[in-house]
This record gives structure tokens, C-alpha cells and sequence, in this order.
């Protein structure tokens, strides 16, 4: 097969169920791979018994057809199936080359609704050029520069926050430490008032919750996405307006007074910036700072050698907590033209998963993968994607939050102890829901 389709087939109709690409004789004639990454059962395991699989896919079949996954937002009986691409080299490879691999089909493992990804994914599900045109609307502010001129105030909060904490005698780590500084610095970004911090906290974990049972609690996966989503766009509505009679330094702002090919910003679309990166700045550091807690109580090693010189070692630190924790799970692209990758033939229409927890333990990069080694370098880790023009827009941000906040843990709370935490179940976000910390270690872990 050798058809190939352009961006003006990057459409749907407002009535349909899914975005759906064109698809291609082939994908329903491939057998799927037996080790089955689309069952429920998969996603209920945690990331060692991911790893085991992985690591097996890894070794024998890095590119793998795998069915539909078996729990769907909206379901698709049409659905094919995807390639999972599990080693470190492939996931670059398919990251880089954003002309085969394109975002404008969606880029979740699952199938989400048409509205969500207009309301909520913004330039992350666009492709080239529009994509460059609105992401370079909102760079600016995450510059090493920018960055640096407010590290001030991100250490500041970072200090109270852990101040507050510290008095308590036993805290939920999440709730208590870990949800607050990317919440405070998005909403300091975007310019959004205190009042509504809550509900953009509330609505971007609504967001993500799509696959989770718990939190859905019954509800419909599709309706809780986009009541979350509006949620945002309704504040973002106010602030448009405000902001249109009342500029102020901020995102909003900026956003407002934008315009692209002469025309400015609708706020439907600012929404939908706001929606996007409202949890792409809060979920990912909140989990990553959680799972580098975790990995200090159970390595305590690790913990010493950092405290003995933390502000000479925490730079090569961060790194390990990003790989260590690997948040985000997985990202899809779909395929435009027919592409060999690693020597498995992919063509027009197949949907193609990159599995950035199975390439950040690949050990053909790195050397005891399944070892928790803060001194670990280099550390060339997907967590940020695996370049290309979808590269994470906001990984300075995220590492300033994240040695701000462990400074402060190794100052105030050197003796940290995490219990296990009760993880959030989907296959996008590795995450934590809750986490009990203490400074003593009988009260978490009991008499031993």
C-alpha cells in the first residue's frame, strides 16, 4: 500500500463519535502481539509488573500490534488497533520525524471525543504549520529566561508550602505538599485569580481521571472530560473579557491581544490553551515530586548522598526523578505515509503509541535501568518527549518547581518517611492520588 493523505483530511464532522483517520486494508488482517498492552488488567498492574512486559516487547518485538483497548471512552468497534513502540531509539525516531507521525488524529492511547480534543488539547493535537504558529503564542513565557527571572518566587512558595506542612506530624503528601506549587504558578501565569485555583485544580484532575473507575464513580468517562474542560473555558471567558478592558503582565493578556494570520485569538481558543496546559503544569510535577519522595524513603542511600551536597547534586537528581517516575505513560501519533521502523512496515492510517515508561528503562540506554541512581549521567530520558516540534513546552518550569520543592524537603524535612501510595489507574498518567508521609517510621511503615 502506498496511499498517502495531507492535513486537509485532518477533519471531522461535528456529529461523529471519534476523530477518526483514514484507515488501511492491512490493520485488520495483522495478528496481535500475545502479550496484550490493551487489557484492563495491564493498567491495574504497577510499573514493575508493566516493566516485565515491557521488557520482553523490548527485546523481542520493540514494535508490536496490539488490539483495541478493551475499555474505550468512546467505544469503536472499527478500531484496529495500534503499534506500541517500546525501545528508547524508536520512540525519538518517532517523535523527530513529525512529517510521517502526525497529532491532528488525537494523540491519547484512547479514543476521546471530537469536542475534548477542540476544547482541551489545543496545539498539542495540531500539526504543522498551525502548530508552530500557536505554539510560539505561548514559548515565551517558558524560556530559560523567564524562568530564571521567577525562581525567586517559585523557591518562595515552595518554602511556604512545605513550612505549613512541616507542622503537622503526619500529612498527606499529595494534598499537603505536592498539588500546591504547580497549581499557585499556573494560575500566577495565566493570571487567574485566587478564587478560582480550586476549580482549575478540580477540573484538570477531572480531565485526567478518564480512565480511573474510582474517580469516575460510575460516571461517563466522555461527560466528565468535557464538564472539566468547560469548567476552564468558562473561566477563561472572564478573564478574556477582563483582560481586554484591563491588560496586566500575564498569559491571559498576551493571549488576548495575539493574532494569527491577522486575526486575533477567539476565546474558545484561549480556552482551550488554558484547558491543555492547565494539566500539563499541575498533574506532572505533583506526581513526579511524589514518586521522587517515595524513591528517597525506599533508597535511603540515594537520600544521604543527595543531602550531603544538595545544591552541587540535585541538577543530576532531577533528572533521575523524572526517569524514576516517568508520569506521563503514553502519547499516540498516526501515520501519514508508509514508514519502515524498526524493521516493521507501518502505513497510512495506523495508530502508533510511544510507551516513554518502557524507553526511559530500556537498557540498551541505560545501565541498570530498574536501579533508582541519582548520580545517573547522562540520563537521555523521554519524559519530555523525545524531541521534535511536540518537545514538553513547560520542562524548565517543571524542574525549577521540582528542585525548589526538594530543597525545601531536605532543609525542613530531612528524615523523610513515604508510605505507599494509592496510585491513580489510567493509561496516560502515572500518577498518585494520595501518599502518607511522616518523619516517623513506625507510624507509616508499623513495627517491624
Amino acid at each position: 500500500m502506498t496511499a498517502t493523505f495531507d492535513d486537509a483530511d485532518l477533519s471531522f464532522d461535528d456529529d461523529s463519535d471519534v476523530v477518526r483517520a483514514p484507515t488501511n486494508d492491512v490493520a485488520a488482517t495483522r495478528e496481535h502481539d500475545p502479550i496484550n498492552l490493551s487489557a484492563d488488567a495491564f493498567w491495574d498492574e504497577d510499573a514493575t509488573a508493566w516493566e516485565r512486559s515491557f521488557a520482553v516487547l523490548r527485546r523481542e518485538r520493540p514494535v508490536s500490534w496490539q488490539p483495541r483497548l478493551e475499555t474505550q471512552v468512546i467505544p469503536d468497534e472499527d478500531d484496529p488497533g495500534y503499534f506500541a513502540v517500546t525501545r528508547h531509539a524508536d520512540i525519538v525516531e518517532v517523535s523527530q520525524r513529525n512529517d510521517v507521525f502526525v497529532s491532528g488524529y488525537g494523540v491519547m492511547l484512547d479514543l476521546l471525543p471530537p469536542m475534548f480534543i477542540e476544547m482541551g488539547m489545543s496545539f498539542l493535537s495540531m500539526d504543522d504549520p498551525r502548530h508552530d504558529v500557536l505554539r510560539k503564542l505561548v514559548s515565551a513565557a517558558f524560556t530559560p529566561k523567564q524562568i530564571k527571572r521567577i525562581e525567586d518566587d517559585i523557591a518562595a512558595r515552595a518554602k511556604r508550602i512545605v513550612t505549613e506542612a512541616a507542622g503537622k506530624p503526619e500529612i498527606d503528601f499529595v494534598h499537603d505538599i505536592a498539588r500546591h506549587l504547580p497549581v499557585e504558578m499556573f494560575c500566577d501565569m495565566f493570571g487567574i485569580p485566587p478564587e478560582h485555583h480550586d476549580a482549575i485544580e478540580h477540573a484538570a484532575d477531572e480531565i485526567t481521571a478518564f480512565a480511573d473507575p474510582e474517580l469516575l464513580a460510575g460516571r461517563d468517562a466522555a461527560d466528565v472530560q468535557l464538564m472539566g474542560s468547560l469548567a476552564i473555558h468558562d473561566i477563561a471567558e472572564v478573564l478574556c473579557a477582563e483582560r481586554r478592558e484591563n491588560p496586566k503582565n500575564d498569559l491571559i493578556t498576551s493571549l488576548v491581544q495575539a493574532t494569527v494570520d491577522g486575526e486575533h485569538l477567539t476565546d474558545y481558543e484561549i480556552g482551550s490553551f488554558m484547558t491543555l496546559l492547565s494539566v500539563a503544569a499541575t498533574d506532572t510535577t505533583r506526581h513526579t515530586l511524589t514518586f521522587g519522595v517515595k524513591a528517597l524513603t525506599d533508597f535511603p542511600e540515594q537520600r544521604a548522598w543527595l543531602w550531603e551536597d544538595f545544591e552541587g547534586r540535585i541538577g543530576t537528581s532531577i533528572e533521575e526523578f523524572l526517569r524514576w517516575g516517568s508520569v506521563v505513560l503514553t502519547f499516540r501519533r498516526t501515520c501519514v505515509e508508509p514508514y519502515t521502523l524498526n524493521g516493521t512496515e507501518i502505513l497510512p492510517g495506523d495508530k502508533v503509541v510511544m510507551m516513554y515508561i518502557s524507553g526511559n528503562r530500556d537498557e540498551e540506554v541505560f545501565t541498570s535501568p530498574g536501579t533508582f541512581d541519582l548520580q545517573r549521567s547522562p540520563n537521555p530520558h523521554v519524559v519530555f518527549g523525545g524531541g521534535g516540534s511536540h518537545f514538553c513546552l513547560g520542562n524548565q518550569l517543571a524542574k525549577s518547581m521540582l528542585r525548589s520543592l526538594f530543597r525545601e524537603i531536605h532543609l525542613q524535612m530531612p528524615d523523610i518517611v513515604a508510605g505507599e501510595a494509592k496510585l491513580l489507574r489510567t493509561n496516560f498518567l502515572r500518577g498518585a492520588l494520595e501518599m502518607p508521609f511522616t518523619t516517623n517510621v513506625e507510624e507509616v511503615h508499623g513495627d517491624r
